[in-house]
């Protein structure tokens, strides 16, 4: 069904009844997004999410009908960009893929400079420091790291095991009230502005940083 309404959208489609054939396509033909099934039949989904990132960027979209916070926690752990919950609309899910391949061409950019700008919002990853509307931002190392992450994964739901590992180290246990209140911290550093990008929880989920639309915000 899917292939089909995509295909009536002039996108090209290469389908995989399982993970194996996913993985043999993606190597043979890289896409340019991935719509990734988390109940397929031979491997587990977020496995195959983990296998991917091990040596391509492409955008994951996961599609599920397991609502867990821990499954979806998992699958963004391991490397998928977002998530839609079955049932799900068709505009929906298109709506995602053009988000997942807008920033997946920004990060692509991004991470290959040392200053990356978000609407009013420019940090120099070398420099260690980062400015909002102009004016100095007062954040620790941790706090950098945070905003530094979330900037390079910008309108992407960041996992709190992510956020855990890049602020405390990655052996160490992951604490949601921790990662909150330094989320909280950024957020506060951040301010608010029609350019501004904003700093929004996922529930339970973790955090994405959006860029602010054009025109700014409004409201």
């Amino acid at each position: 069904m899917l292939r089909t309404t995509l295909r009536a959208r002039r996108l090209g489609v290469l389908l995989a009844s399982n993970a194996v054939d996913a993985l043999r396509i993606a190597v043979e033909h890289p896409p340019d997004a991935v719509l990734l099934d988390l109940g397929l039949p031979d491997v587990d989904g977020v496995e195959v999410c983990r296998r991917l990132r091990k040596w391509s960027n492409v955008p994951i979209v996961v599609l599920t009908a397991d609502g867990s916070e821990e499954r979806l926690i998992e699958a963004l752990d391991a490397g998928a960009d977002d998530y839609v919950t079955k049932p799900f609309s068709m505009p929906q899910l298109l709506a995602r893929l053009r988000v997942a391949l807008r920033h997946a061409e920004a990060r692509t950019s991004s991470s290959s400079r040392s200053v990356v700008t978000i609407g009013d919002l420019v940090i120099d990853v070398d420099g260690h420091a980062a400015t909002a509307g102009g004016c100095v931002l007062s954040l620790t190392h941790r706090e950098f790291a945070t905003l530094v992450l979330l900037a390079h994964n910008v309108d992407r739901v960041v996992g709190l095991r992510s956020i855990s590992s890049v602020a405390r180290g990655a052996d160490q246990p992951v604490e949601a009230p921790y990662v909150r209140t330094l989320v909280s911290k950024v957020r506060r550093s951040l301010g608010i502005g029609p350019e501004r990008p904003r700093l929004d929880a996922v529930s339970r989920v973790g955090y994405r940083l959006l860029a602010p639309p054009r025109g700014g915000w409004r409201g």
